[in-house]
């Protein structure tokens, strides 16, 4: 997901100003790229339909793919991040204020989808800043693994095999979803025997 870009400390209004902003992230004044591979971004498209089709029909809040920018760092307030997926509680979300270009709230939920260039310790950075923050569920999904590691704001850690539900717990309540589901299925073609080889 993360490769650092080697440009100098900005802020976030430059960072809003360059045109193609939405490719990166802002982390300790620098530009650090989102990568995606098409499995991690049909995962996060998979999911986040989901979450929208429950959120919506229960009237929960609002949940946006991933090009929405948060601000909302304790640690560092110039930090931009934009996770694969979010949640905010409607009661929470106020669209009456001004529009700066990034939500200032934390989320109640986020979802990071791992890519195959992902680093381990990028990851764990952003699970440890979005639960800072107050988040209160992280869910890190692997589709290589086929599994999703829940992280919550009590600490608490769960890992969940393809053959288990993921669940929206007490932050959206309705929401359960196979784990095997959010990932493509493979086909794998019949292997043929060489040309010739029964002859």
């Amino acid at each position: 997901m993360c490769a650092v870009a080697s440009t100098p400390r900005i802020t976030p209004e430059e960072y809003l100003a360059l045109p193609d902003h939405d490719r990166f992230e802002l982390v300790d004044g620098h530009l650090v790229e989102v990568n995606m591979s098409k499995e991690s971004s049909w995962v996060g498209g998979e999911l986040y339909g989901r979450l929208r089709d429950v959120v919506k029909r229960s009237d929960l809040g609002y949940v946006w793919p991933a090009d929405n920018l948060y601000r909302c760092f304790p640690s560092d307030p110039a930090q931009i991040r934009k996770p694969d997926v979010s949640f905010i509680r409607r009661e929470r979300m106020n669209w009456d204020q001004p529009d700066e270009g990034f939500v200032g709230i934390a989320p109640d939920l986020v979802a990071e989808v791992v890519s195959p260039n992902d680093l381990a310790y990028e990851i764990d950075e952003k699970v440890e800043d979005y639960l800072e923050a107050g988040v209160r569920l992280v869910w890190v999904v692997h589709p290589l693994l086929r599994m999703i590691r829940v992280h919550r704001a009590d600490g608490s850690i769960t890992v969940l095999s393809e053959r288990e539900n993921l669940t929206g717990e007490d932050v959206i309540l309705g929401f359960v979803c196979p784990v095997a589901a959010l990932f493509p299925t493979t086909t794998k073609t019949p292997s043929q025997p060489p040309v010739g080889a029964n002859d």
